[in-house]
């Protein structure tokens, strides 16, 4: 798809059948545009890197799973997997407590979602000084040194969940990422995007962007095939993209996580039974309203024993809970209700972020009590955007070990060398 300079659905027509040689082309035009963007806003605040520490900086940050996931495996490489874990899972008092041990520390985070932003800010408030700056990342003049960059730059031109746009500007945000790794200089950058990124454009898209990262000086780790969230304990159907980046002059080799979940592993895949079942007579506040055509184009509705379906980043398009009855399929992209609709409901927040893995203590904004279907929605979204924590985790834990061990091999190092008395 293309999109044209108008307005409504008709803005979107399919793309030439171009050539690969053609896209490129076409590519490389929309990313010398997205070059001339003039950076003008300093960061506002005090940075705080830490010597002992692996600084971080977040890109596109939104509600924080990512940074959350990489924050628990930093943890976990200190203090113990099962430690970790377990004050994660207990709450935020127990689990701040041993936080800030965690060899990740991040320093700055960005997001043009204001919602997220606070929802970010709720949930680091009392345990990091990381300087927190809500906006265009294209504005921002110069990003700090960093050791470690993360960051889901957006997706919504890469999504097969709408129109699959070769010319989406957000497609081009990638390059701020690159922008960011040449002025923080990290040894390592983690970067993760929707399956569609891969395919887009007959993978042009894709080849570009792995070549535009490795053009900055990182050995780029990535697979062929998109990872699963559900082999890593979420009990969701999520494929997602993770390239690894490594700078060419450290000696580390990412290897990706090998599933912790499934056939063949130790522990059987987690089901919605086993992570909302506890839920059924208190879910929380759910997006109530009519199921729009494109709601009824497809099942929506899992089992109990199940994985859920993809946690999309809306309100209205949220899966239906597990005990709702079944849906039929009538004929191709059509689906009907087989009981009458009040007994029909969209999986609530609460339910949507255990699925998500994030924990129960996780504050999302905005909190009133009464929430709209509006106000909903926006966190809907957030939690939707969000890479699962568990995830996230299993990308990090290799690099949370490389960094402990640096950490060590730099404080040993540090504390070998001679203090020279020059009276």
């Amino acid at each position: 798809m293309i999109k044209l300079d108008q307005r409504g659905r008709g803005k979107f027509k399919p793309a030439p059948d171009l050539a690969p040689e053609e896209i490129k082309k076409f590519l490389l035009e929309k990313i010398m545009q997205e070059k001339e963007v003039e950076a003008v806003i300093d960061l506002e605040g005090e940075l705080h890197p830490q010597q002992d520490k692996f600084n971080v900086v977040s890109l596109f940050c939104g509600a924080g799973g990512l940074d959350l996931g990489f924050e628990l495996a930093g943890l976990q490489a200190t203090v113990g997997e099962k430690q970790g874990l377990d004050a994660f899972e207990h709450s935020k008092e127990e689990y701040n407590k041993i936080r800030s041990k965690s060899v990740f520390h991040t320093i700055f985070a960005n997001d043009f979602f204001k919602e997220a932003i606070e929802t970010y800010r709720l949930n680091v408030k009392d345990s990091t000084t990381v300087n927190v700056l809500p906006g265009d990342i294209r504005k921002v003049k110069q990003f700090p040194k960093a050791d470690l960059v993360l960051g889901g730059f957006p997706c919504p031109g890469f999504s097969g969940a709408g129109p699959r746009l070769i010319d989406d500007e957000r497609n081009f945000l990638y390059l701020q990422f690159i922008r960011c790794l040449t002025q923080s200089d990290p040894k390592i950058f983690v970067a993760e995007n929707v399956k569609g990124m891969m395919t887009l454009g007959k993978g042009e898209v894709f080849k570009q962007i792995v070549e535009d990262f490795e053009s900055v000086g990182y050995k780029v780790h990535y697979l062929k095939a998109p990872l699963n969230a559900r082999d890593y304990g979420v009990p969701q159907l999520r494929e997602r993209v993770f390239l690894v980046g490594v700078r060419n002059d450290i000696d580390f080799t990412y290897e990706f996580p090998f599933p912790t979940h499934g056939p063949g592993t130790e522990q059987p895949y987690e089901t919605l039974e086993s992570k909302i079942g506890d839920l059924r007579s208190e879910p929380g506040p759910y997006y109530e309203g009519s199921f729009s055509s494109i709601y009824m184009s497809r099942n929506r509705k899992k089992d109990w024993n199940e994985q859920s379906f993809t946690i999309q980043a809306s309100g209205r398009q949220a899966p239906l809970h597990p005990g709702c009855p079944p849906m039929r399929f009538v004929e191709k992209d059509k689906f009907e209700f087989t009981a009458p609709i009040g007994e029909y409901r969209r999986l609530s927040v609460k339910e949507i972020k255990r699925i998500q893995t994030f924990p129960d203590w996780y504050e999302f904004y905005p909190q009133e009590a009464q929430l709209k279907n509006g106000q909903l929605d926006k966190i809907y979204k957030q939690i939707g955007n969000a890479v699962p924590v568990m995830l996230a985790r299993a990308i990090a834990l290799p690099i949370a070990r490389y960094a402990k061990k640096y950490l060590e091999d730099k404080a040993e190092s540090t504390a070998s060398v001679p203090v020279v008395n020059s009276i």
